[in-house]
């Protein structure tokens, strides 16, 4: 019976070398069919094989978890199984469990776990490196699973209990992994500013106290840390940090797909190697040649990867992992990592106009994520209640990052005014909700918020207003509902009566006088700029141009976003000109009329155009007025094809109208199965990709005069 055993290991060993899952799984399951002739021991290291197998490999997590139980039980009862049988049990148990979304049962394992490491510490069953390393990875997945049921604090504390564990075995990249944990519970739970300083920067201390020949063999810790630091700038809007470490990320990133090409080149060779080894009819001395060709392979891998055990190295192309074994965790797959930073420098290129990077990193991020989705069998006319358990998580993961890609294509397009490209964007994004309504549900008021901006872009300023609204009740975040009612006062402001500028007043009132209370100043430049219009409708002129002077002064020093600033210039330029200052009058719409060819921001072209044709008029500049007059003509007619082939397509009216998007109910337990998984609680915490929805001038002086505003409009930062 021994060497039957061993037989069947050794086979699906090799089967797994060869990447032939099933051939593996079907010795180990024919293992277990001998039944009572089997060892408890050997019974139970094989389940634990094939659970660890189907876990990485399969979508079979029922069976995964009836042969982990079985382990547990069976590992109870034998006295003489070694203890770290018994940990790896309840490690792929509670991994198991978070699989399934039986996150009460993955706690309990959890604390099951922590008390048996305790006790056998206490007797000295395993050395004390050991213990450190089990508790590190019990503590990590615990912090993880209190994250999901909202416990912050929690969460920290255990993360806390592994850093302490790490810190003993005076391992810097496993004190870093634990950082880089707590700061991204930080992130997604923001209460106490000092403590995530703190945070931050024991990160950076860490990665630098990591010798530099090193650190190539933390590749997935570099990610991990890196984006936190992107998305901890991003958030108090220190942007040009934030580039930084963009550009950092993206090298790296591409050199990993180059290093990870090398490496799949050399893993399918190596499979060639072995899967000729496998020959019975081979001569002794070609056996020998493929023998040492299988060596070369190996040191070739292991300089390339810094890996030693070949049955690891069948995992690089896919993960990129943040710590040692036991615990071998990924945040993020490498395509969703890829994905990410792709993200990151959309985000920061969209604010400075570097339009055609930014389309380039969009597009093949969404094709990224296509085929992602793809391989889990998101494809045509699937909705999430077709899913599989073990693909929630991971679908809900890039069906997130898609529609964070979608938000930032609306965002350029409508910037561009190319407004039927925005409109096909915001219509999938409101088709994927629609399939993925429990999964997507955080992205509402986001849809809701777009379409506001797709209705203001357009110059249906009613139904913007209306969709703004709606949005700011499907969110409980109070920087998105700020930046919602200033967007719903701009497009009060642009209808021009009374009615609807006392509105305006109502919505930005309450939000001025707690805009120094948010992270960041993004809030503050909006809603400065939305007051300072409101002072000019009530002729304030003196106190608007202060207002919105400080204001210009807060977005160009610390956004670097040239289309607020060109905003900010063109109402300055419209003050100055009121105020009969037209010698600063003419600078500062010059430098706005430049900022906005940059970006193709043909509204805003129109509007400075407008302006700087009253200028000329005032000064008796003839030329100048009908030379501008006629450019700004030229520009009209453009808007006005572009806004009328938008009007004639046939998902205009479905965005604009006053009715919420519509999903069909799930039955009970449909929805159970969908919100099982963390993804309907996935909070990558980047910062929404919404800018400032801006009025445009009258096409006459006379209107100029009064200070009103155009009924077109359009936004975006």
């Amino acid at each position: 019976m021994e060497a039957v055993v061993e037989g069947l290991w050794s086979l699906a060993e090799e089967a797994e070398l060869r990447r032939d899952y099933g051939a593996a799984a079907k010795c180990l399951e024919s293992l277990l069919q001998c039944g009572a002739s089997l060892l408890p021991l050997v019974e139970i290291r094989t389940r634990l094989r094939l659970a660890h197998l189907l876990l990485s490999r399969s979508h079979n997590l029922n069976h995964a978890k009836a042969h982990l139980e079985r382990a547990l039980l069976l590992l109870s009862s034998a006295r003489s199984a070694a203890l770290h049988l018994k940990l790896s049990a309840h490690s792929l148990l509670a991994r198991c469990y978070h699989l399934i979304g039986a996150i009460p049962s993955q706690k309990h394992i959890l604390l099951r776990a922590l008390d048996l490491l305790s006790s056998s510490a206490a007797g000295g069953s395993l050395p004390p490196a050991a213990t450190l390393l089990w508790s590190a990875n019990f503590y990590s997945h615990l912090a993880s699973t209190l994250v999901i049921d909202g416990d912050h604090p929690g969460a920290l504390s255990a993360l806390s209990s592994g850093f302490t564990a790490a810190a003993e075995l005076r391992s810097s990249e496993l004190q870093l992994f634990f950082a880089a944990s707590a700061l991204h519970v930080h992130l997604l739970h923001w209460e106490d500013p000092p403590s995530v300083e703190a945070t931050v920067r024991q990160c950076l201390e860490l990665w630098e106290s990591i010798p530099f020949d090193q650190r190539q063999h933390y590749i997935g810790l570099f990610f991990y840390n890196e984006l936190l630091q992107t998305f901890y700038l991003l958030r108090i809007c220190d942007y040009k940090g934030a580039a930084q470490h963009v550009e950092k990320l993206d090298a790296a990133m591409k050199s990993e797909q180059q290093k990870v090409q090398h490496v799949k080149e050399l893993i399918a060779e190596l499979n060639s190697v072995n899967r000729n080894l496998f020959q019975s009819n081979l001569q002794r001395r070609e056996r020998l040649s493929l023998y040492e060709k299988q060596g070369q392979l190996q040191e070739q891998l292991r300089m390339a990867t810094g890996v030693d055990s070949t049955n690891k190295l069948l995992d690089l192309d896919d993960k990129l992992l943040l710590a040692p074994p036991p615990m071998d965790g990924e945040w993020l797959p490498r395509g969703a990592v890829s994905a990410l930073v792709d993200l990151m420098v959309v985000m920061l290129g969209r604010p400075k106009g570097v339009f055609k990077e930014c389309g380039r990193r969009i597009q093949s991020g969404l094709q990224l994520i296509y085929e992602e989705l793809a391989k889990l069998g998101v494809v045509d006319g699937r909705r999430e209640v077709d899913l599989q358990h073990s693909a929630i998580w991971m679908a809900g993961l890039y069906l997130m990052l898609l529609m964070q890609f979608l938000e930032n294509k609306v965002a350029v397009e409508l910037t561009r005014s190319e407004f039927v490209e925005a409109q096909e964007a915001l219509v999938q994004m409101k088709d994927w909700f629609v399939r993925f309504p429990t999964i997507l549900q955080g992205c509402e008021s986001t849809i809701e918020m777009l379409r506001g901006q797709y209705a203001h872009s357009v110059g249906c300023f009613h139904e913007a207003a209306f969709h703004f609204i709606e949005a700011t009740k499907l969110t409980e975040s109070k920087s998105v509902q700020s930046m919602c009612h200033v967007y719903a006062a701009v497009s009060y402001i642009c209808i021009g009566d009374a009615e609807s500028s006392s509105k305006a007043l109502d919505l930005v009132g309450p939000v001025f006088r707690i805009m120094d209370s948010f992270v960041g100043v993004r809030e503050k430049t909006c809603i400065i700029f939305v007051y300072g219009l409101l002072l000019m409708r009530q002729h304030n002129l003196q106190e608007a141009r202060i207002r919105l002077a400080s204001g210009l002064k807060i977005a160009h020093q610390q956004l670097g976003n040239i289309q607020l600033v060109s905003q900010y210039l063109t109402i300055l330029g419209t003050l100055a000109l009121q105020l009969h200052d037209t010698g600063q009058a003419r600078e500062i719409l010059k430098s706005s009329l430049t900022l906005a060819k940059t970006l193709y921001d043909v509204p805003t072209q129109i509007w400075v155009l407008s302006v700087l044709t009253a200028l000329y008029r005032e000064i008796g500049e003839r030329g100048n007025e009908m030379e501008n007059s006629e450019y700004e003509r030229k520009k009209e007619d453009d808007l006005q094809k572009r806004l009328s082939e938008a009007h004639s397509r046939i998902h205009h009216l479905e965005l604009i109208e006053k009715v919420m998007v519509k999903v069909q109910p799930l039955h009970e337990v449909a929805i159970r199965k969908a919100v099982a998984g963390p993804s309907a609680n996935i909070d990558l915490d980047i910062p929404e990709s919404v800018g400032l929805p801006y009025p445009q001038p009258a096409a006459s002086a006379s209107r100029l005069g009064e200070f009103d505003l155009v009924r077109r409009g359009k936004m975006k930062m």
